[in-house]
């Protein structure tokens, strides 16, 4: 519909939540320290004083309710067409961002995708993302962390098992040290300019930087011995605090 002039908000949080999953069953609703995923980073968002609302793009029935009980907003049901297996992860967040231009006639200045699969991510981790992004006048900004192996060491084994660097033409450094620094994507935080999103459908651009989160918060729960990780994490955490209270 025009709705004429839009309004703007600042910052606005779309929790990308499909019903299937591939590795674990349900992965969005699994369970870790008593509290499905998809609430971990539901908390996360109400609590990070930067967003200004936490969006839920479900095509469950059962995950928009519990979304919503929690204090996301659920305003639509994901179409069919945009939760399938083979689904472009940036597909669902465009949706949503038309959704609300149109529909609420609400266009963020920035949209940040923080997945349920990250739930060891803190609300200052977003406050800090978003704080980059305002400092250096970024397109965007998305979270690493420090790689846990170098890719000059890594091999390729072909069919017969037989062994070739995975970069052959790098010289490699004896020393670790003597490594240049490498950072992977950790999917915890994905902070942009939504007009850069829109027009572009991604993330990166010559403006796009890395915001550095360190290992401890930076598990992407794929299987279920991440899961499991996440499950010890999550309370170890719980009783730290607890002790604090004290």
């Amino acid at each position: 519909m025009d709705t004429g002039a839009q309004h703007t908000m600042n910052l606005l949080a779309i929790i990308p939540a499909r019903e299937g999953s591939r590795g674990i069953p349900n992965k969005n609703s699994a369970l870790a320290a008593g509290k499905p995923l998809i609430v971990w980073t539901i908390e996360c968002a109400l609590a990070s004083a930067v967003v200004d609302m936490a969006l839920v793009s479900t095509d469950s029935r059962a995950l928009a309710d519990l979304a919503r009980a929690s204090g996301a907003h659920v305003p639509f049901l994901r179409p069919a067409e945009l939760a399938r297996d083979d689904t472009p992860g940036i597909a669902p967040v465009l949706h949503a961002i038309e959704w609300m231009r149109d529909n609420r006639g609400v266009t963020p200045r920035y949209v940040v995708v923080l997945q349920p699969t990250s739930p060891l991510r803190i609300p200052a981790d977003v406050e800090a993302a978003m704080t980059l992004a305002l400092k250096v006048n970024a397109d965007s900004v998305v979270s690493v962390t420090p790689a846990p192996s170098h890719p000059c060491w890594m091999k390729i084994l072909d069919a017969d098992g037989r062994m070739t660097d995975f970069l052959p033409r790098m010289e490699i450094p004896f020393r670790r040290q003597d490594l240049p620094e490498v950072y992977a994507l950790n999917g915890a935080i994905y902070l942009g300019r939504t007009e850069m999103v829109l027009r572009t459908g991604g993330w990166y651009s010559e403006r796009t930087y890395g915001y550095v989160m360190p290992p401890e918060r930076s598990l992407d729960v794929d299987t279920a011995w991440d899961l499991h990780l996440a499950d010890l994490v999550l309370r170890e955490r719980h009783e730290e605090r607890k002790d604090t209270d004290r």
